[in-house]
């Protein structure tokens, strides 16, 4: 299976996206603006626009259209077109160190209370 990888993001091809709406698609998972994904694809912002809406027609039902590009991204994930890069780096010469345990009390805590009175109420109780 084909992927598409960019900066902790890959997308899965042949999942009901085209490539360029794909890579966009990656792109506004990291949370960038149309014009910003424009300088990295090498062409103008209404391009994206238009990319990121025909991303949203396809991966939507058509009564349940996606209105915003979160809810597109929110949706490719859904479906695992797209996901985050999980690279896990073992630190120690391939030993897995263990978490320690919490440790938490055997027994709840007793509190104590000490109840105060002033001289003259004592001598009145008396």
């Amino acid at each position: 299976m084909d992927t598409i990888q960019i900066d902790g993001w890959q997308g899965r091809l042949g999942q009901g996206l085209a490539p360029r709406q794909l890579l966009a698609t990656l792109y506004a998972a990291k949370d960038m603006r149309a014009k910003e994904i424009a300088k990295q694809m090498n062409c103008s912002p209404s391009t994206i626009n238009k990319q990121l809406e025909s991303a949203r027609y396809n991966l939507s039902a058509h009564p349940n259209y996606i209105r915003t590009v979160r809810g597109l991204c929110l949706e490719a994930m859904r479906r695992g077109i797209i996901a985050p890069l999980m690279v896990a780096l073992l630190i120690g010469g391939g030993q897995v160190q263990q978490m320690r345990p919490v440790r938490r009390p055997d027994a709840p805590r007793v509190q104590t209370v000490v109840r105060i009175q002033r001289l003259e109420e004592a001598g009145l109780a008396a």
